[in-house]
């Protein structure tokens, strides 16, 4: 009997444990802090800096907008430009539905500058939920701050788009770990273009490169892929996969610079014209147009620190069912 009453008082006790743990995360959690109080002054310089940044490096149109699935590489739909709705779901190996937010002034222009730092760098929003890292926070919140006063500058002057968002729900465990995940920023200044790999790593880190050429869990990168590609992308038509990206044999060793960049500046051609794809054919979700637009010393810069990173030997099978 006395062994019995032992062992209910210890399930009791890691009962109430857990409760309290799970109390703590939904009420206490995430806590990276107040939003700053300020006012980001919309110079010329910084609304062309964030219109790059925005559409050609962070890509964030890519994913607050729409793209048309029925032309390869998904470019971007006319009349739906920042307003958000791109869905990741389930059905994309996601552990809930998500969806990208409307971030035109419709829905922003009760926003304060600092709220929409806050939610760009560390991932909490402005009623102070979590956002899911699908969202790149993490990498956002260790770029150079003028560069994100400039995107908030940039997105604070888009026509407003009136698309209301379905709110996004993640599925149990994720919808209690997800309070764990916003993180305080870390801004650090951009490296000087004459150091070509720092300015390399800031880049491609701000470009979320190794999001998609990595290999994943549940959304997550796992660890020691990095750039060596495999992550999976359910479509109707099969499931592609990324290709590796590090100078090792099996993925670009064999690439010039000049490769690199001409690889990317096809899609900004005037005489380029996306194919045409039945339901049933495999799409890149690589926005070719939007990164094609970079400028040419960045994409260098991208190459260079690409040949930096340690080679992976990782022979990825790029299609299959």
């Amino acid at each position: 009997m006395k062994v019995l009453k032992v062992a209910a008082i210890i399930i009791v006790s890691l009962v109430v444990l857990i409760l309290a743990a799970g109390i703590y995360v939904k009420t206490a959690l995430p806590d990276t802090g107040a939003p700053r109080d300020l006012t980001i002054e919309r110079t010329p310089q910084r609304i062309t800096r964030g219109k790059y940044l925005a559409n050609n490096v962070a890509v964030c149109m890519d994913c607050h907008s729409t793209r048309n699935w029925q032309l390869y590489s998904g470019p971007l739909q006319a009349g739906n430009f920042g307003g958000g709705g791109e869905a990741f779901n389930k059905d994309k190996g996601f552990p809930g539905n998500f969806y990208a937010r409307n971030i035109t002034p419709f829905a922003l222009s009760s926003w304060t500058d600092g709220e929409i730092l806050r939610a760009v760098t560390t991932g909490v929003s402005k009623d102070g939920h979590a956002l899911f890292p699908i969202m790149g926070y993490p990498r956002y919140g260790q770029m150079d701050e003028e560069d994100v006063f400039s995107i908030i500058a940039y997105i604070r002057t888009l026509q407003p788009v009136e698309n209301p968002v379905p709110p996004s729900k993640a599925d149990f465990p994720v919808n209690f770990l997800i309070n764990t995940m916003p993180q305080k920023a870390n801004l650090r200044p951009r490296p000087a273009h004459s150091n070509a790999v720092a300015y390399g790593q800031y880049i491609v880190n701000v470009a979320g490169c190794v999001e998609c050429h990595s290999q994943s869990d549940k959304g997550k990168v796992i660890a020691g892929t990095e750039f060596g590609g495999g992550m999976e992308f359910r479509q109707p038509g099969g499931v592609l996969r990324s290709p590796n990206i590090t100078f090792d044999k099996t993925g670009i060793s064999s690439w010039t610079k000049e490769q690199f960049v001409k690889r990317f500046k096809a899609y900004t051609d005037t005489s380029y014209k996306p194919a045409e794809l039945k339901p049933t054919d495999l799409n890149t979700p690589m926005p070719w147009t939007m990164y094609g637009g970079m400028e040419t010393n960045d994409l260098e810069a991208v190459y260079d620190y690409l040949k930096s990173v340690k080679p992976l030997s990782h022979q990825v099978e790029r299609s299959g069912k």
